[in-house]
Order: C-alpha cells, then sequence, then structure tokens
C-alpha cells in the first residue's frame, strides 16, 4: 500500500492560455480538455506525474509553496529557449555541482530549471 505521484495541478485564471506556455516548453500535446475549466497535459515519459491546469476565480497572491523543478544538460541553452517562450527570469542560483535558474511562466508560477548534477 501507498500512494504515488499522479499529477501536479496548477490553479490559474486561463487554462487554455497557461497550456499553450507549458506545452511548448515540455515538448507535449493538451491530452484532455474539459471545456476549458480543466486541462491535462500528455505524459512527458511513460512514468511520472502529469501536468494540469484549473480555473479558480481568485488571482494567485504571493510565492508558490510548491514550485516546479527541471533538470538539463545545457542551462544557458534551456533558459533561453523558455525566455523566448514568455517566461521571465527571476534569479540565479550555484552552488558546488549545480547551478540553477528560477523562472516564472506567463502568469508568474516560479519554477527552476538546473544543471544534472555535475
Amino acid at each position: 500500500m501507498g500512494i504515488e505521484l499522479g499529477m501536479i495541478t496548477i490553479d490559474c485564471a486561463d487554462p487554455r492560455g497557461l497550456a499553450a506556455f507549458w506545452t511548448k516548453a515540455l515538448g507535449v500535446e493538451v491530452d484532455q480538455d474539459h471545456d476549458g475549466e480543466f486541462l491535462i497535459l500528455h505524459r512527458e515519459a511513460e512514468h511520472g506525474p502529469v501536468l494540469a491546469f484549473q480555473r479558480v476565480p481568485e488571482p494567485r497572491t504571493g510565492k508558490n509553496r510548491v514550485h516546479l523543478d527541471f533538470g538539463t544538460d545545457d542551462l544557458e541553452k534551456e533558459v533561453d529557449r523558455l525566455l523566448g517562450l514568455g517566461a521571465k527570469k527571476l534569479d540565479e542560483h550555484e552552488m558546488p555541482g549545480i547551478a540553477w535558474t528560477v523562472l516564472a511562466d506567463p502568469v508568474g508560477n516560479e519554477f527552476c530549471v538546473a544543471t544534472h548534477g555535475g
């Protein structure tokens, strides 16, 4: 018995608009669109969580308490690509063995892109 992570849902005012950014960022398509109220993206890999977007009436306030972390072999190239899609760069960090950039999607949800450890 136990649980496994199946889906990460992001609350937003415009699920279709936000999904447009994330499908390009992740190279996936929308798998399910429930009248623009709830969208589920196609799973990136055979296993792992699915990203979804849910319409909510209230705006986001304050900093995200949970954010997405992505890894890449070419941090600069990926950050530049995501900026070109509409992300905003918020910060950069580096410590021995890892570097990461904090970004925000077009509506301000923060996420990080990091080097693959080394």
